[in-house]
């Protein structure tokens, strides 16, 4: 019997399998939702963790944990070399069978992205690395454990060599040697054949000569356009037919005036001026002994002194190089006589430094020089006169431990009338020998073996 508000059999349970269908439903979208949640939110599993720690933490620290440094190289041909002149870094890369320690100069670029790393000790031949620490590097800054943060940033490790200073080379062993020299800063020792020719006798083949001596120079001040030489025990001996020339002291500047001596206006049409300028300088010496003997008469000339004037025809923008004039007078004994005498001197000359790194060196001269006030001397002229001429050449052919060895060439001509008994005439002689430079620094110009 149907009850009052009761639906029919098929009609509820009709309405029961649609609610519990919905309610399936709602439910499985919960569950995928949930699921979908899940696995954006869930955290991961701790080995998986474990594993992305890991890579992370060889990838930032590939410096410190890693075991191969090859995988980090990107090397370059030819290999480039650290600047001298640019900050550089000390640090420590993974050790390799080349270089065990680890230990390298860095010196990055931060536009490039690109660190080039030199070991901080020399290599052997087959480029293993020795107990040997370079020489002649610049400072570098420890303070900075900077490789691993160059990596993270994504710079370039390049192999290099190490640094060196204006007129050293190094080489990819790391050894450090000089390539240019200043020979106008030096103490030398050299030795050379030096046979004399003379008209009417026989050649004195046998002649040697033996010279040493001490150079310097040194610029002015910044507000200061000169250039100071000075020269030192400066000495020459003949043997064979004997002689000998020694100076103990010899000081002289030039200069490269700023402000113009004279300044000439034409007229003609546009009003044009000329600037003309005189490199005046000057040139002293102090006791210099020569001892000459010809034939069968000695001649001993000690000069107190000596004040010259010069004037540069042209000098190099340094004033290394000159060619210039140079007149004044002396005052000298005559040692062998026992006369003072007054000695009016002119000289034409040249000192040339041929190329940047110093190897080659030209020096020329022609001086004449007239004795006054001197008394009458047997068997010579009143007032007797010296010519001099002179030419030289210098060539570094090789260093030994960095003290260049040169071959030296000169031809020189002398015509005197002041010896006694010896009638005036021209003698000729050559000399070609070898000289050592010590000291020798490299020239105040040199260049960075990196910028060449």
């Amino acid at each position: 019997m149907k009850r009052p508000g009761e639906q029919p059999p098929s009609e509820a349970g009709a309405d029961v399998g649609g609610v519990m269908i919905i309610q399936a439903a709602a439910l499985g979208w919960a569950l995928l939702l949930s699921q979908v949640e899940g696995q954006e939110k869930a955290p991961q599993p701790e080995t998986q963790q474990a594993g992305e720690d890991s890579a992370k933490g060889a990838t930032q620290e590939p410096a410190r944990q890693g075991s191969d440094l090859t995988g980090l190289l990107t090397p370059e041909e030819p290999m480039p070399a650290l600047r001298y002149d640019q900050p550089i870094l000390c640090t420590k890369l993974p050790p390799t069978k080349q270089v065990p320690s680890g230990e390298y100069r860095m010196q990055c670029d931060p536009v490039t992205r690109r660190c080039l790393i030199a070991p901080g000790s020399e290599l052997d031949a087959e480029g293993v690395e020795l107990d040997r620490p370079l020489l002649r590097t610049s400072y570098c800054d420890r303070s900075e454990a900077s490789a691993n943060v160059r990596v993270q940033e994504g710079y370039r490790f390049v192999p290099a060599i190490a640094e060196s200073p204006p007129g050293w080379y190094r080489d990819e062993q790391g050894r450090v040697m000089q390539f240019n020299f200043d020979l106008h800063r030096r103490f030398y020792l050299g030795g050379a054949w030096a046979p004399l020719f003379r008209s009417g006798q026989p050649a004195e083949t046998e002649r040697v000569r033996v010279d040493f001596g001490i150079q310097t120079e040194f610029p002015g001040g910044s507000e200061d356009n000169r250039l100071h030489r000075v020269t030192l025990l400066e000495t020459e001996v003949y043997l064979g037919e004997p002689s000998l020339d020694v100076t103990l002291v010899r000081y002289d500047f030039n200069v490269e005036r700023t402000v113009p001596l004279f300044r000439i206006t034409t007229f003609f049409g546009k009003p044009r001026r000329f600037d003309l300028g005189l490199n005046l300088g000057a040139w002293m010496e102090a006791l210099h002994q020569e001892t000459i003997e010809r034939e069968d008469s000695e001649l001993s000339l000690l000069t107190w002194g000596a004040v010259h004037g010069t004037l540069d025809v042209w000098h190099s923008k340094d004033l290394v190089s000159y060619v210039r004039f140079r007149v004044g007078p002396s005052f000298e004994r005559d040692r062998t006589h026992g006369l003072n005498t007054f000695v009016p001197t002119a000289v034409f000359e040249g000192n040339l430094t041929l190329d940047t790194d110093g190897f080659h060196h030209l020096l020329f001269s022609a001086e004449a020089e007239k004795v006054l006030l001197d008394d009458p001397v047997e068997n010579r002229p009143l007032h007797p006169e010296r010519l001099k001429v002179k030419a030289g050449y210098e060539l570094i052919l090789l260093a030994i431990n960095d003290q260049p060895v040169s071959l030296v060439a000169d031809g020189r001509g002398m015509w005197r009338n002041d010896i006694p008994n010896v009638r005036g005439k021209w003698e000729w002689s050559a000399n070609v020998g070898l000289r050592a430079s010590l000291w020798a620094p490299a020239r105040r110009s040199a260049p960075l073996a990196s910028a060449r």
